[in-house]
């Protein structure tokens, strides 16, 4: 057993977060002493919590300089008043301070680059600010200890945009888990039996194919959507459902905790992953909501971005269509809703490639590569 501390720090929530959920409960079960640090501003009444894994409440109401000075303190107190061996910066807004307290106190850095952050489709509008990140990034991600990225060509991009050696790849996978209960939901929402049910999970902003779905919608009344998860544009497509007279063929379900999301996903027809092309972070996506889709043994439809399409690939666990080709996405959704076999053959396909595709064999390459490389420097 290791007696070594870590400590996991994300501008997020941990209990809304797959990755930050599995890393966390896979290194206390290999003996680290673990803690984490977590914000949360969306969840609607929310209380800060504190312990081993903390979250504290923060807003947005009064201004978003006051927003992230919180944030900044509060992050700061933590790193200054305890002793770690390793800081894990689960995003680049954490990975600053956490460069900075580590060099100082002796930590190892792991920064865990998810997404190109100074390439995020919603900085494309705001370009000081874009290029402030671009800076940030470019600074401090040379001083980490070990950068970890979830796909193979984000792992290219970065190490030859800022020349880094120490670099692996951990996919977003989730555990191996399979759906105990699924959901009902043509008795939970009192959806009509000849629907086919359609579900979005994930973070609810614009470039993740929404709109795309919501046109697919306009066209047909054989599918219903499912939306599993919040965001800053949850409102928006609220009324977007609404002016679109769709919104009885839309249910918002909300934020699931992880134990109990696979239950919810497991119950719906097909996955949707239909991230739209609008930044270099986005046309590397690999999300996990496209590997929750397979654990929950659904077929997946995503567009035809190269990494998600290799997985399809593969793995033959669904289709690729190209970015807001309703048509396209509509023959497949009828394809799969008329030919049984076709589908079955997807969800066989499914169950295989979880086998294969989940965070209990891909942790095994950031476990050796922590006591080998890390721990050992």
């Amino acid at each position: 057993m290791s007696s070594k501390k870590i400590l996991i720090s994300f501008l997020g929530n941990i209990n809304y977060d797959t990755r930050c959920y599995n890393l966390y409960n896979s290194l206390e079960a290999k003996g680290y002493e673990v803690n984490f640090i977590g914000f949360d501003w969306l969840t609607e009444n929310f209380k800060s919590i504190k312990g081993n894994k903390s979250v504290f409440k923060l807003t947005k109401k009064i201004s978003s300089v006051f927003f992230y000075l919180r944030f900044f303190l509060i992050l700061k107190i933590q790193l200054l008043t305890r002793k770690y061996d390793i800081l894990f910066a689960e995003d680049l807004y954490t990975l600053p301070l956490c460069i900075v307290v580590g060099k100082i106190k002796g930590a190892k850095v792991i920064y865990d680059c998810r997404e190109l952050f100074g390439f995020l489709a919603g900085l494309k509008e705001k370009p000081f600010v874009q290029k402030l990140w671009q800076l940030v990034e470019k600074i401090f991600i040379k001083k980490a200890d070990l950068v970890i990225v979830t796909g193979d060509m984000d792992a290219e991009f970065l190490k030859s945009e800022y020349q880094l050696k120490n670099i692996i790849v951990i996919r977003n996978l989730p555990l191996y888990n399979k759906a105990k209960s699924p959901i009902n939901f043509y008795e939970k929402l009192n959806i009509a039996s000849n629907k086919k049910i359609l579900i979005y999970q994930g973070v609810v902003v614009k470039g993740r194919g929404i709109d795309m779905i919501f046109n697919l919608l306009s066209l047909t009344d054989e599918y219903v959507l499912i939306i599993l998860g919040d965001g800053e544009h949850i409102d928006y497509y609220k009324s977007q459902s609404t002016i679109l007279g769709i919104s009885e063929k839309i249910h918002f379900v909300g934020k699931i905790p992880q134990d109990d999301l696979i239950n919810y996903t497991a119950g719906a027809f097909i996955g949707l992953s239909l991230i739209e092309n609008v930044s270099l972070s986005y046309y590397y996506a690999l999300p996990n909501k496209l590997f929750e889709y397979v654990m929950a043994e659904i077929p997946v439809i995503t567009t035809d971005l190269p990494q998600m399409k290799k997985i399809i690939d593969d793995y033959n666990v669904g289709f690729t269509v190209k970015e807001n080709d309703i048509e396209q996405l509509l023959l497949i959704l009828n394809n799969l809703k008329n030919d049984e076999q076709l589908y079955f053959t997807l969800k066989s396909n499914c169950v295989s490639a979880s086998k294969i595709l989940n965070w209990d064999n891909e942790f095994k390459n950031l476990e050796n590569f922590i006591s080998i490389q890390i721990l050992q420097q």
